[in-house]
């Protein structure tokens, strides 16, 4: 049985998640969203994934949908050898002119730029913050020297991170332009661009979409760098989600000050209208045990009663021993905690009178008014996705149900808070159409007799034009 939650779970894909049966149980327990990560993933692996679950989709009526996510800029060393360890005061130079073997001594770094993009006094900070370091100077060349601040075992491949520096790479590696071309050809229903900065990182990737698709994917911009929370209000006016991901943001900020940042972008999100996700270690403990602690089951709440649309996990279902139980526990977390009226949205009616002003206003009073008449249900027909986004936004107490006759959408839509999509392609006149969803929704078990619902509507509907008319239905 699918659970009724309205806060979305988003898992990334994974050896632990490999088979058919698991991948199964994981939808009935509650996964919305399946993560492609694209820092791991092999590409024939991948299609057979996004197949299995269209599969299963198909099958059993489902509208799991897929995000790829793409892995960006991502700083790393080279191989090491075995055992380095770095102690406190130590000295040790970082060349990017050959590939060598790293020693306590001297470190490849796979960027070409930064000697020239680092200057002394600039923390250097590797494996997620465990060793620190400082710039004691730089040839602007190919070596960079830096004291050891922070010691400890220096292993393979980590990742770097660069917190004071401006880093001169475009959010789009060549590894991505690849990554983001195969995704569009397997027609992913999200798109996630890791280590966003500018506007501009975004536009990039907009136009890539455009010369590879014949229609939008929307894109969730990963707010991962003090840059972005500068660039916080351009950045949002041109993704269509966003993403707090703790891990890196937690290395290139002071991890307490992340808590109130969390809470911060939330709100931006939920300002702007659209959808946002709360992700990294949520349930880490559950990798290897099968009870979370009682921090990440607060921290889920929390999450949730911030206001996320969806919550992520990570290794835990990629790599993790028990990758279903991990989402029923999820599940009855969220469960738990999402219909707290301690949860509220901002309230900032639209005001800017935008063509979309009408369709705003209309979703926006359909929620309030659904609240005002314990309406069980709000039923509304898009072929853009754009309404239920919008009434998303509002956290309506009553089921948001979509009617649609565009496909792609159905999935696309299954990332937003308490949105349930269904495939309808009669076009006949408002009353019959209005009248042909109620039984439906009341066939669904979503509605009983007596209950009121809510209808919205583009008249004339063979036109499928903006949604411009609201109508209240008693359930007969």
């Amino acid at each position: 049985m699918l659970t009724n939650k309205k806060t979305k779970i988003v898992a990334t894909l994974g050896p632990a998640c490999s088979t058919r049966e698991i991948i199964k149980d994981m939808i009935d327990a509650g996964v919305n969203v399946f993560r492609v990560n694209f820092s791991h993933a092999d590409y024939n692996d991948v299609k057979e994934k996004i197949n299995l679950i269209r599969g299963l989709n198909e099958e059993f009526g489902y509208t799991t949908a897929i995000l790829g996510d793409l892995q960006g800029p991502k700083l790393r060393v080279g191989v090491m050898e075995e055992g380095v360890v770095v102690q406190d005061g130590d000295l040790i130079t970082f060349t990017t002119a050959e590939d060598i073997l790293g020693t306590a001594k001297k470190v490849f770094m796979k960027y070409k730029n930064f000697p020239n993009d680092v200057n002394p006094g600039e923390r250097i900070l590797l494996d997620d913050g465990k060793l620190i370091f400082e710039i004691v100077e730089t040839d602007k060349k190919s070596e960079v020297v830096a004291r050891v601040i922070q010691g400890g075992e220096l292993k393979s491949k980590k990742g770097v991170n660069l917190p004071n520096t401006k880093i001169s790479l475009p959010a789009m590696t060549e590894k991505d332009i690849a990554d983001a071309i195969f995704a569009i050809e397997q027609h992913v229903d999200w798109i996630a661009l890791s280590f966003v900065k500018t506007p501009e990182d975004l536009q990039d990737l907009q136009e890539l979409i455009a010369k590879h698709s014949d229609y939008k994917i929307p894109i969730i911009a990963k707010i991962e760098m003090p840059e972005a929370l500068e660039n916080i209000d351009k950045i949002v006016a041109y993704c269509d989600g966003l993403m707090v991901a703790r891990g890196d943001l937690g290395v290139e900020l002071p991890a307490h000050e992340v808590p109130l940042v969390q809470k911060e972008l939330i709100r931006r999100a939920k300002t702007a209208r659209i959808p946002v996700i709360v992700a990294t270690q949520m349930m880490e403990t559950m990798i290897t045990s099968l009870t979370p602690t009682r921090a990440e089951v607060n921290d889920v709440a929390n999450s949730v009663m911030d206001g996320a649309d969806a919550v992520m996990l990570s290794g835990e279902t990629a790599t993790g021993n028990y990758p279903v139980q991990v989402i029923q526990k999820m599940s009855q977390i969220i469960q738990a905690v999402e219909d707290s009226p301690l949860i509220q949205v901002p309230q900032n009616t639209p005001q800017i009178k935008t063509k979309r002003f009408i369709t705003k206003t209309i979703c926006h009073h359909a929620a309030t008014m659904a609240n005002a008449i314990h309406a069980k249900a709000i039923c509304t027909l898009t072929n853009s996705g754009y309404t239920a986004f919008q009434i998303s936004a509002w956290r309506p107490n009553a089921h948001i149900l979509v009617f649609t006759s565009n496909k792609r959408i159905l999935t696309q839509l299954n990332l937003l808070w308490g949105v349930k999509s269904f495939f309808y392609e009669k076009t006949v006149s408002t009353d019959d159409t209005v009248t042909d969803i109620n039984d439906i929704v009341k066939q669904k078990g979503f509605v009983e007799a007596g209950d009121l619902l809510i209808n919205l509507a583009a008249m004339p509907i063979k036109d499928k034009g903006m949604v411009n008319t609201l109508r209240v239905s008693e359930i007969e």
